[in-house]
């Protein structure tokens, strides 16, 4: 485990971050469609970031679709110092819980120019592919992301769900900053991907880090943050935040309380026996 004081990583070695971030997807309807059902606490959510400390949000064009963007912009333009907001494009929202790849160069400009119309920036800092589009070459897609990094449209690039041969491939075209993989304590497929991210100073941003489907592990999450007086989500939080120091978590919430709540597991150290309970989980 890595030491709690390192609080900050520095995205393409320039943008400086808080680990605890905050992914907005859930700011937007059931199956990540439409508008919120309760609007006026998904724009107190966003407003409450600053002053928690919070300045890296996650989100996509595909959250609503356009949703999650258009609430960032209007609860927190202009936006406060140093606060970084990435986005990703590569998914078309077909409707509630629905979605389909598409990472044409064609959607994918027109995913981003409405990106940063919504988001009111004329530059993303970070923009991530979404996924690899199995109908569209690679090479392709990386073209599009060169172009319009040199267009000054982007400033730094990420990618999402690809393995280690994908960023080699993908650094031959730009400079890869950020992997967005699924990944928690009991879903280690892309471990080495994160060793790799770890050595060659790339941000991992792990998504479903509670992976609740597995009865047995969260049962200990909640045996262990009983006695910590914490939340079974703060004790996954608090492994994840500690396992590297490469790892910028994106917790979502649509409710103030369990934004604070989450942002507090930074701050809770489990021993070195927890950890090992954790680990010993059968999965």
């Amino acid at each position: 485990m890595n030491n709690a004081e390192n609080r900050t990583f520095k995205i393409g070695n320039d943008l400086e971050v808080n680990r605890m971030g905050y992914g907005a997807m859930r700011i937007t309807g059931k199956g990540v469609w439409g508008e919120p059902e309760h609007r006026d606490e998904a724009i107190k959510v966003l407003e409450s970031l600053p002053g928690l400390g919070v300045n890296f949000i996650d989100t996509a064009d595909s959250y609503g679709p356009n949703v999650s963007e258009e609430l960032i912009a209007e609860a927190l333009y202009p936006y406060p110092a140093g606060m970084v907001i990435a986005t990703k494009g590569g998914f078309e929202r077909t409707g509630p819980g629905e979605r389909q790849i598409n990472s044409h160069p064609d959607h994918l400009r027109q995913a981003l120019e409405g990106s940063l119309k919504r988001l009111k920036l004329d530059r993303i800092d970070l923009y991530q592919l979404h996924r690899i589009d199995p109908k569209v070459p690679f090479e392709t897609t990386l073209r599009f992301l060169q172009q319009a990094q040199k267009e000054g449209l982007i400033k730094h690039i990420g990618l999402s769900e690809v393995g280690i041969a994908d960023i080699e491939k993908a650094k031959e075209f730009v400079d890869v900053v950020s992997l967005q993989n699924k990944y928690s304590i009991v879903y280690r497929n892309w471990e080495r991907e994160l060793q790799y991210c770890n050595e060659h100073g790339i941000a991992f941003i792990p998504w479903n880090p509670i992976n609740a489907g597995n009865i047995l592990y969260v049962e200990k999450l909640k045996e262990i943050g009983a006695r910590h007086n914490a939340s079974a989500q703060q004790v996954a939080l608090s492994w994840l935040y500690h396992h590297s120091a490469n790892v910028l978590l994106i917790p979502g919430t649509s409710k103030v309380s369990h934004l604070e709540e989450n942002v507090k597991a930074a701050d809770l150290a489990l021993t070195a026996d927890e950890i090992n309970e954790l680990e010993q989980v059968n999965v």
